[in-house]
């Protein structure tokens, strides 16, 4: 590594031998918690040290570095320009230690590890819960940590370094410089309803003859419902009001299995047909809600080999998905 400089305005400190034998892993460590904890005080009892231990550590790292990396006030304490950018990496930088002893862990026994998968709640209950299924059965001791949430929220989940990679429905309106997209196969919504139901038995039916009739949506506010709503209006149609919104599809699956309410599911989602026996897909299209599922991972993160062997499985898993029309 070159002696390049680290600048902070009238005091330039070098990048050389002797910053990185000053620069220790501990001293980062109490700086993320201070800061984090928002006070010295907080983080000298989270990390089981003394105060004046923990001032001394953020005095050492600020005299290393020669900036100012908090700001103490009556409020308590704020990471200075410095101290967030010191942060930032520092996150980046304990991950990459914690995935390199995880790559040792499961390099020495590749039926043991752990990861962390993040997740929308119709693909946690579709193709994630596939891949779990298939690598469970191959590596019965890996554990599977699913952080669910929207396409958005998944992105700084991978930022934060909270997760390792996430299967999310890519809407392209996310789409950033740091984050590498992997589409797997399209997926449409599908309209179903109980087998009870009378449109269950219709052979034709036209999106407005559905508007006046009870529906579970996705929740108001979430691009799955805006899609939902895009296709009625591009039809000439109001979208109806739903009588339920709700994320899970589990839950819509169930109130349409009741004979009372239309639901909107993912298609990927229904899985084999004796699997949702009491339902049945009505044959409406919603075009507008057709859309990428893929792999969201941050570019220039090396990627943990339990990690590598989802992504490898999730492709296999989608390969008949994508060939579907």
């Amino acid at each position: 590594m070159s002696d390049s400089l680290i600048t902070n305005g009238n005091n330039p400190v070098p990048w050389d031998s002797r910053t990185r034998r000053r620069l220790k892993l501990r001293e980062l460590d109490i700086l993320m918690t201070v800061i984090r904890a928002g006070g010295m005080r907080k983080a000298s009892e989270h990390l089981h040290m003394s105060q004046p231990a923990v001032s001394k550590a953020i005095a050492d790292l600020e005299r290393t570095l020669g900036v100012s990396l908090l700001d103490r006030g009556p409020q308590g304490i704020e990471p200075t320009q410095y101290g967030r950018t010191l942060l930032k990496r520092s996150v980046a930088v304990f991950d990459e230690l914690k995935h390199g002893v995880q790559d040792i862990d499961f390099l020495a026994d590749p039926e043991a590890g752990e990861l962390r998968i993040g997740s929308s709640a119709a693909q946690a209950e579709g193709i994630v819960l596939a891949v779990i299924d298939r690598l469970s059965r191959r590596y019965p001791r890996v554990v599977f940590h699913v952080v669910q949430g929207g396409t958005l929220a998944q992105y700084d989940e991978l930022r934060e370094r909270r997760v390792e990679l996430g299967v999310v429905r890519l809407f392209g309106t996310a789409t950033a410089d740091d984050v590498e997209e992997e589409v797997l196969f399209e997926e449409p919504m599908l309209v179903v309803a109980g087998t009870e139901n009378p449109w269950a038995h219709r052979r034709k039916i036209k999106l407005a003859e559905l508007v006046g009739e009870p529906w579970a949506c996705p929740s108001a506010g979430t691009m799955m419902n805006s899609l939902l709503i895009e296709t009625f209006r591009a039809s000439g149609l109001e979208p109806p009001r739903a009588t339920v919104y709700i994320d899970a599809p589990n839950m819509r699956i169930r109130l349409a299995a009741t004979g009372r309410f239309l639901a909107v599911i993912p298609a990927g989602f229904l899985g084999s047909p004796a699997k949702h026996a009491a339902i049945k897909t009505l044959p409406v299209e919603l075009p507008a809600t057709h859309g990428p599922i893929g792999i969201i991972r941050l570019k220039n993160r090396t990627l943990s080999p339990l990690a590598e062997l989802f992504i490898e499985c999730a492709r296999e898993v989608a390969k008949p998905l994508a060939k579907k029309k």
